[in-house]
């Protein structure tokens, strides 16, 4: 029972996270900070978009159950983040047809991504933290 826990904590984390992950985007979009920074992402929230990412990021917090700084919840959040950062930068952006880290969108199109994901991180770690207690 103890595994299904831990389990249903990481992946429940990781997908309200991404819920969190994807508002911060639609909202960065909504307020002019894209414009601000120069990045053209600005996804209209859908229902469709917002559960993708909802279940991606769900997976991708499964690496929650690696027994790896469990008592650092903020680095650790942080350090797990950049995998699904790297899938970004280097393969869902390019598919895209903007380029390698994202730059047709923007310069600054990979620190939002990391900074975004360490957010999604974190936020997946602390949830984590307090289901298996």
């Amino acid at each position: 029972m103890q595994l299904m826990r831990k389990i249903s904590g990481a992946f429940t984390g990781g997908a309200l996270g991404a819920l969190l992950d994807s508002f911060n985007i639609w909202g960065m979009g909504k307020i002019g900070m894209s414009d601000f920074i120069g990045i053209a992402m600005k996804p209209e929230f859908t229902a469709p978009w917002a559960y993708k990412r909802m279940i991606w990021g769900g997976i991708w917090m499964l690496l929650l159950l690696l027994p790896i700084m469990k008592n650092r919840v903020v680095l650790r959040g942080m350090l797990l983040s950049l995998a699904p950062s790297a899938m970004m930068l280097f393969m869902v952006l390019p598919s895209m047809g903007k380029g390698m880290f994202g730059l047709g969108f923007g310069n600054l199109m990979p620190v939002v991504v990391v900074g975004l994901n360490f957010i999604y991180g974190i936020f997946a770690s602390f949830w984590y933290s307090q289901t298996i207690k």
